[in-house]
């Protein structure tokens, strides 16, 4: 698939060469004189002069070549069009170039029976990845099987782009593919071993940064492939010890990405990305208290020195209601009260959901217990213009528990504070459940 394009010297007309070392002029020239050459082709691999362009990065006499209503899906001697070596060349302008010309996203090549959103992953190029997946949602002919169908595609050998990511260690792009619907627990056909699900190839590749994603959206430590291995035992064989201790069936259970959460109609994506990062945050706690006293360990964060700094310097107004540690970042859009990222995932975060269980019903708002149907960040509001260093000292000489009622009656009040410490869901416990009942009651 990594196959480098060269321009065969057998052709009279020095074309390719021109398309590949990006001669604009020389290319207009030639083709001016003679347009039938854009339909020539390389005498073994059949690379047109627009393969060449696409695999080279010419972006300019690529759009010369289509500008000239040329098929923007010709295909060489494997059956690859030039967007498959765009995607594996991470050419994202060329990508959105041939998109844009309509290019055809469900093209198998007859290599390994791979499209396009094969390359992009099992190459890592994440850029080209959502340019092909955005492309897929407006496309007639992924419209005509259905995006979560595309998303999932498999090649020649059953193994989708989720699992050609997270066995080439992908995991900006496993992120992606979780992200749009790829199946968490999908199994191969012949690619690998039989039966094997993206936590095993990641497993075998040994991507800390794969499985922590993985597991974040409910794969499956206990699914075993064809030979009756768990990931886990493809870890050990492989030598990946962090990753098997991660793995261990006898490790605490991680947190996943909150079924709950899918009944909400409208995630704003900046409220989802700052639950997605608490719920990372979370796990990497769990993941020090797995690999504490072993051979392995992770590297602290580089913002953790300023971490309680910045917490503490938080106006008390601003404080999470149920915590009293975190600033809040996520506001109930129905009823408008706020909360921490970290406080509305233990509301919403469950472990892994049983199949065989009743559907999980849609979360509540701790403080008026009406259903939460959207979710958005909230959001910095300047009442007037009085500097904002004394307006903060003004509000840290207020009593604490003014603060805490107006926090409750005034939705609107509150400041958007990014999140800047890590802490683990068990400081929620029975002290911050007594909290909100005697702020409820004070609410009647």
């Amino acid at each position: 698939m990594g196959q480098t394009l060269s321009c065969t010297p057998n052709h009279d007309h020095g074309l390719f060469t021109a398309v590949q070392q990006g001669d604009l002029q020389i290319v207009t020239t030639l083709l001016e004189a003679d347009p039938s050459l854009c339909h020539q082709t390389t005498l073994y691999d059949r690379h047109s002069p627009l393969h060449i362009a696409a695999a080279n990065a010419q972006i300019e006499i690529l759009s010369r070549l289509l500008d000239g209503s040329l098929n923007p899906d010709v295909l060489n001697r494997h059956k690859q069009t030039p967007l498959m070596l765009a995607a594996m060349h991470g050419n994202i302008a060329c990508v959105e170039k041939l998109l844009q010309a309509g290019a055809n996203v469900l093209m198998f090549d007859t290599i390994s029976g791979r499209t396009c959103l094969h390359y992009a992953a099992y190459y890592g190029h994440s850029s080209c990845l959502k340019a092909i997946l955005s492309a897929a949602q407006s496309s007639p002919v992924a419209a005509s099987w259905g995006f979560a169908r595309f998303v999932n595609i498999r090649d020649g050998k059953g193994a989708t782009p989720l699992h050609l990511a997270a066995r080439q260690r992908r995991s900006e792009c496993v992120h992606i593919l979780l992200d749009s619907g790829a199946l968490v627990c999908a199994s191969t056909g012949g690619y690998g071993c039989p039966g094997s699900t993206p936590l095993h190839l990641a497993a075998r590749g040994g991507s800390l940064d794969c499985i922590r994603e993985l597991l974040a959206w409910g794969a499956d430590r206990l699914h075993r492939d064809a030979s009756g291995r768990i990931p886990y035992m493809v870890a050990l064989k492989h030598k990946h010890g962090a990753c098997a201790s991660l793995l261990n069936p006898t490790s605490a259970e991680p947190l996943v990405w909150p079924s709950p959460l899918k009944f909400i109609s409208e995630l704003n994506p900046e409220a989802k990305a700052l639950l997605e990062q608490a719920l990372m945050d979370a796990n990497r706690e769990r993941e020090k208290n797995i690999l504490k006293g072993s051979a392995y360990s992770l590297p602290s964060p580089s913002h953790s020195d300023g971490a309680t700094d910045d917490v503490s310097e938080v106006s008390e107004s601003e404080l999470c209601c149920i915590c009293f540690e975190q600033a809040c970042t996520i506001e109930v859009q129905s009823c408008g009260h706020q909360m921490c990222a970290q406080c509305t995932l233990a509301l919403c975060c469950h472990n892994k959901p049983n199949p065989a269980t009743a559907c999980l019903t849609p979360p509540v708002c701790p403080f008026c217990r009406s259903t939460i149907t959207r979710l958005v960040v909230v959001k910095t509001e300047c009442h007037d213009e009085t500097d904002l260093d004394s307006v903060d000292i003004n509000c840290s000489k207020l009593s604490k528990s003014s603060k805490r009622f107006r926090h409750l009656n005034d939705s609107g009040s509150s400041s958007f504070k990014g999140l800047s410490s890590v802490s683990s869901f068990g400081k929620l416990g029975g002290r911050s459940s007594g909290r909100i009942a005697a702020e409820w009651v004070d609410k009647q």
